[in-house]
């Protein structure tokens, strides 16, 4: 096994390898954010406000099908950090195998069926008359292009479950770089509008997909893929779906749920959808740490659940909940005091600097309630426990989060702050939830 390119984390200090592994996944996620959020940049600065409008309500409807998948690749991190961590070689072969014969026949079926849902899609959320050409545009060849994005995150998930966090974050660098740079060619050089910023997003996903698979394929550590083993273990797939599928549904119907949130925000036109994606895009990048600390508790406690180790267990769970609470409420003060800075960065308009910094001041902090869900919920992926937090989250991101805007909008007070609300309303509300099920689950029955 060669040490530079895994890290076994059932072993050393835990809050020092929560660090060291989170790190480059946080930097990752940055560069991975990037491609969506360049997008936004380009277009609100040289083509106009619908296409900034279209590319932000886009949003929702890709995550939809991005987040369901990352639930499965999440199901794969646990089942193959667990065969690193127990030392099962042929077992972490097996599941690599699976896992890649698997992504490559959901990221066919994920071309086809959201390219076909566009339209459906655009007017389900209430899109506007003139957001829904350049949206159409847009999310047809970002759907186009969605299976490298898949192809990437899988393996970088697979990277991720024998701790190789570095070279997905290379890859990731160079491809953000390689993405700005054509944004640019393809809109201000080749006048090529929203579809410049599309066509150049997906090239570059394409391209670390071909990275990461070369460097599977290639490497001669544990974890090499070979194309000619590549079929599916039904056992290993049980459990993969087992894992992931609670997440993957979860996900997706909470992106689902902002679907709404997102046309309750378009009915006040196109300045505020304007500044709730200004909005979503700067509360994305306070969401990175938080992302990387669930990923980091995932593959810790997979690793030292395959090496029997329950102690170590709770004690990175712990940990790595403090460790993103602290490094947040930083993040938290310094986005809520640039608020209107950070949303100048997308445009100059006063009405959409307005809403976005209205938007960023109403929020920010409750996103503290969101670190302790999503890096709770990680650890406990981790433990084999999704469908736990699949049902607390469906509960509160979904049910509550609805039940609020019907009531809000209906009967009390319809504008656009208390629309906001209703994130913070979900995520308060699913903190209070998990810690308990946590707790009565899992904590209290091991003191007896």
């Amino acid at each position: 096994m060669n040490k530079t390119t895994t890290r076994d984390m059932t072993t050393g200090n835990i809050a020092w390898l929560l660090i060291q592994f989170s790190i480059p996944l946080i930097i990752g996620n940055l560069f991975q954010i990037m491609y969506n959020t360049v997008d936004l940049l380009v277009v609100g600065n040289f083509v106009g406000k619908e296409a900034l409008a279209a590319v932000g309500s886009t949003t929702m409807i890709v995550n939809i099908v991005v987040f369901f998948f990352n639930g499965v690749s999440t199901g794969a991190t646990v089942v193959i950090s667990r065969f690193f961590g127990a030392g099962d070689r042929e077992g972490l072969h097996r599941a690599i195998e699976t896992t890649m014969l698997v992504t490559l026949i959901i990221g066919a079926l994920a071309t086809i069926g959201g390219v076909a849902m566009v339209r459906p899609m655009l007017a389900f959320q209430s899109t506007p008359a003139d957001v829904v050409p350049p949206a159409a545009v847009y999310l047809r060849i970002y759907f186009g292009g969605i299976s490298g994005l898949l192809i990437y995150n899988m393996g970088s998930g697979i990277l991720r479950a024998v701790g190789d966090t570095k070279r997905p974050l290379y890859f990731l660098a160079f491809t953000s770089v390689m993405n700005v740079l054509l944004d640019l060619l393809f809109t201000v050089v080749f006048k090529m509008g929203i579809a410049g910023v599309g066509y150049a997003t997906i090239l570059a996903q394409f391209i670390s997909a071909a990275m990461v698979l070369l460097l599977l394929t290639r490497t001669r550590d544990i974890y090499r893929l070979t194309w000619n083993d590549l079929r599916c273990d039904r056992a290993i797939l049980g459990n993969i779906f087992r894992i992931g599928l609670p997440a993957g549904i979860q996900s997706i119907l909470t992106a689902f749920s902002n679907v709404f949130v997102q046309s309750y925000i378009n009915s006040f036109g196109s300045a505020c959808m304007a500044g709730w994606s200004c909005y979503n895009k700067m509360d994305s990048l306070i969401f990175l740490p938080m992302n990387s600390m669930s990923q980091a508790a995932t593959t810790f406690v997979g690793q030292n659940m395959g090496a029997g180790k329950e102690e170590r267990v709770n004690k990175g769970t712990f940990q790595s909940i403090l460790l993103i609470l602290a490094f947040s409420l930083v993040a938290c003060t310094m986005l809520f005091v640039l608020a209107i800075p950070a949303t100048g960065l997308f445009t100059k308009e006063p009405e959409v600097l307005e809403y976005g910094a209205m938007f960023i001041h109403l929020n920010v902090f409750f996103i503290l309630f969101n670190c302790v869900n999503h890096t709770l919920a990680g650890g406990l992926r981790g433990r084999g426990d999704s469908t736990g937090p699949m049902v607390i989250m469906l509960l509160s991101f979904v049910a509550i989060r609805q039940l609020y805007l019907f009531v809000m909008t209906r009967y009390i007070s319809n504008t656009p702050a208390m629309v906001g609300l209703s994130y913070p309303v979900g995520w308060t509300a699913c903190c209070i939830i998990e810690v308990a099920y946590f707790y009565l689950r899992w904590v209290k029955p091991a003191k007896r």
